[in-house]
């Protein structure tokens, strides 16, 4: 079933990925989200609306193969409220619900699910929410010999929220959609240029140009100490 407050909203989605940092950093610089999603585990340390844990419960009761996720829920799941959206229900966790996967598929005519991300992005395509956030959802990293299975069946989904007019902003630091790309290297053969082609916005509107067209970052005037400049404006902490 829909839910008609979710249609327009923002929806933060917060992973255990690295840049989970990112979540917590703009939440205490001001950001505000109509809702935050918790992925597993991480219903633990974030104040959450709703949980993904697509596993069966029994996964993290009766076996040890989730891990260091398990001991966290194991401790939440009994006395979470809810709603925990996942495939099977259980007594030892009174706030599970089964996810609406037929609804979802009805409504999408897709099918394609290898993790748990991917749920959660459907059900916001499903609900028709306006804009995701995305933290701790990276999968791979920079200078690091390891990945997680899965990254392209979320950006498979992301591709298909964006067709359906969804708004996507993904953390600074996370790899998911080459976020964490320089800019004069994400076109690839125009970064070979010595004068490469950039992608950019403008009001939220995707340009591309030169790099030598951009106009450069504003200076500032000597160091600045938060704390001891109170008029200063313009200025934003950074993860």
């Amino acid at each position: 079933m829909k839910d008609l407050a979710l249609k327009g909203s923002s929806v933060a989605i917060v992973g255990l990925g690295h840049s989970q940092g990112s979540y917590t950093s703009s939440v205490a610089n001001g950001a505000e989200y109509d809702e935050v999603w918790a992925i597993n585990s991480m219903l633990a340390p974030i104040k959450h609306d709703r949980v993904f844990m697509m596993d069966p419960p029994s996964r993290f009761f009766d076996t040890e193969n989730a891990g260091k996720q398990t001991p966290a829920l194991r401790r939440e799941l009994p006395k979470h409220k809810g709603p925990i959206y996942t495939c099977e229900l259980d007594r030892r966790v009174p706030g599970a619900v089964l996810y609406p996967l037929e609804e979802v598929v009805k409504d999408t005519e897709l099918c394609y699910f290898n993790n748990t991300v991917p749920y959660a992005i459907a059900f916001a395509a499903y609900q028709e929410v306006g804009k995701l956030y995305l933290f701790g959802l990276d999968y791979s990293y920079r200078n690091v010999n390891l990945a997680e299975a899965g990254r392209a069946c979320v950006e498979f989904w992301l591709s298909f929220c964006i067709s359906r007019g969804m708004k996507i902003e993904i953390a600074h630091g996370s790899t998911l959609l080459d976020t964490d790309v320089p800019p004069e290297e994400r076109l690839y053969g125009y970064h070979r240029l010595e004068d490469p082609l950039v992608m950019s916005t403008d009001n939220e509107q995707l340009l591309v140009t030169r790099q030598s067209e951009l106009a450069p970052p504003e200076p500032i005037d000597g160091p600045i100490i938060f704390g001891r400049h109170d008029n200063v404006v313009g200025l934003q902490e950074t993860s």
